[in-house]
């Protein structure tokens, strides 16, 4: 029978933390799945220049941090998200510096070592990078081709953008990265911040981003959207990338999977418990079908109430041409995440606030959501911890992926240590005790507040 495992992954050194470690996100190295790369907002413990990641190099069991990141801030970097190449090991980043602001691409050839990671990308106004790495066999050795999405304001209105290198590995920066422009419509006010990439190893790329297309004019955090998957077949580093998929309507390149949904976009606000809202979106391709795709997205179904914010999901048999509803909608759900293992069977894993408790759900179906095995991994009050002035509160993603056949995903939730609230089970690194449900400081006596921490989990075959 499957087995499932979470862990609380703060280290006891952090004990006394009582920060928000909130927008977590893993990379597991697919030639040695026993180490894997975990990230947060969470700045470096000695408040040195680096920001740190965590890292594991026993299934997920323990965790440490190794600061190897620039620009350490008050939460660390801002976004911050990683993937590890197919081979090799190398590790590769995506931030928002933590004290410039800047987007940079990074990249560590062993991320256990104590070695700053270098930069290979530097620019200014971007938003949420998000990273996926293939390794592919190329002129006789094998390349790193690294795509990193991201929101660059350079642009007026078109701003879903795609840095591609179709060799990553070893070149001095910029490492053959360029950057893509993905939206090409005309009459956009601006692209969401989501830029989601599925990367199959015959060279099929599928991009998915949320296309704004009006305002309301008396409610501007009102926004109405398209959601508009690309495609490209020869793994995006040829000419005229992410051109291999045109809409069926008007002829452009993307296809419209939905259009003329409605949604509350404010970065400063609270829409959903203690949580905003308007910028959830995931994709995911089947290994062993490049024609198989999913994708994941939200929306407020036009209401004006926090419980019409509803999670969606899609299925493509054909490339992204066409597109059906997977599974029944999910009310008050976000940060979805889909993967797909290499028996082609589906995960996807949300979080969904019900009756002001936020729940972390995996389910998981091998006939298209017919049937689901679902499991709770965490579920705790929503009102705890009090937010304060920071968002995101648990963060505006979460992260799945798969290694043959397993899920390994993180998420970020409420750390009381009480059984009550992890169904599956859990451990915890940090002083925690769990007769009395508190947590306890470095000294294992003062008690601490509960927060915000990442959870890491693991559902093998």
């Amino acid at each position: 029978m499957p087995t499932i495992k979470v862990v609380n992954i703060t280290p006891k050194a952090l004990s006394g933390d009582r920060l928000l470690d909130s927008e977590p996100n893993l990379a597991v190295n697919p030639e040695n799945p026993d180490q894997m790369v975990a990230t947060a907002f969470t700045p470096d413990p000695m408040g040195g220049p680096l920001a740190p990641v965590y890292v594991s190099a026993d299934g997920g069991n323990t965790w440490v941090l190794n600061s190897v990141v620039p620009g350490n801030g008050s939460l660390g970097t801002g976004d911050i998200s990683i993937g590890f190449g197919s081979r090799g090991g190398r590790l590769y980043t995506g931030i928002l510096n933590g004290r410039t602001g800047d987007m940079q691409i990074l990249r560590a050839p062993n991320i256990a070592s104590p070695t700053p990671m270098g930069v290979l990308v530097d620019r200014t106004d971007e938003d949420q990078p998000w990273v996926v790495a293939v390794s592919v066999t190329a002129d006789g050795h094998s390349n790193d081709r690294v795509y990193v999405g991201s929101n660059d304001f350079a642009s007026p209105a078109n701003t879903a953008t795609v840095d591609v290198s179709g060799d990553a590995g070893t070149g001095p920066a910029p490492a053959g990265f360029a950057p893509v422009r993905l939206d090409r419509r005309s009459g956009v006010v601006f692209d969401g911040p989501p830029v989601r990439i599925a990367a199959h190893p015959d060279g099929t790329v599928y991009i998915v981003f949320m296309s704004i297309t009006a305002e309301a004019p008396l409610d501007r955090a009102r926004k109405t959207f398209d959601v508009v998957v690309t495609r490209d077949d020869k793994g995006g580093v040829g000419p005229s990338p992410f051109e291999d998929l045109l809409d069926s309507a008007d002829g452009e390149v993307g296809q419209r999977a939905v259009s003329g949904r409605k949604v509350r976009f404010n970065p400063q606000q609270r829409t959903l418990g203690q949580e905003r809202t308007g910028a959830d979106l995931s994709i995911a391709v089947d290994p062993t079908d490049s024609n198989s795709v999913w994708v994941a997205y939200c929306d407020n179904l036009g209401g004006a109430v926090p419980t019409d914010y509803v999670l969606h999901t899609l299925h493509s048999a054909d490339r992204g041409q066409t597109w059906s509803t997977a599974r029944p909608d999910v009310v008050n759900g976000k940060n979805p995440s889909f993967a797909v293992n290499s028996d082609g069977l589906v995960g996807l894993v949300y979080q969904q606030l019900t009756h002001n408790q936020w729940s972390t759900v995996l389910e998981l179906s091998d006939d298209g959501f017919r049937t689901v095995e679902s499991q709770v991994l965490h579920q705790a009050p929503g009102d705890v911890p009090p937010a304060g002035n920071q968002l995101p509160y648990l963060g505006d993603y979460i992260r799945m992926v798969t290694v043959g056949k397993d899920f390994y995903g993180i998420f970020a939730g409420n750390n009381t240590p009480d059984r009550a609230n992890f169904p599956v089970g859990v451990t915890y690194q940090r002083n925690a005790n769990f007769t009395t449900r508190q947590l306890l400081s470095t000294d294992g006596v003062t008690r601490i507040a509960p927060s915000i921490d990442p959870f890491f989990f693991h559902r093998a075959a």
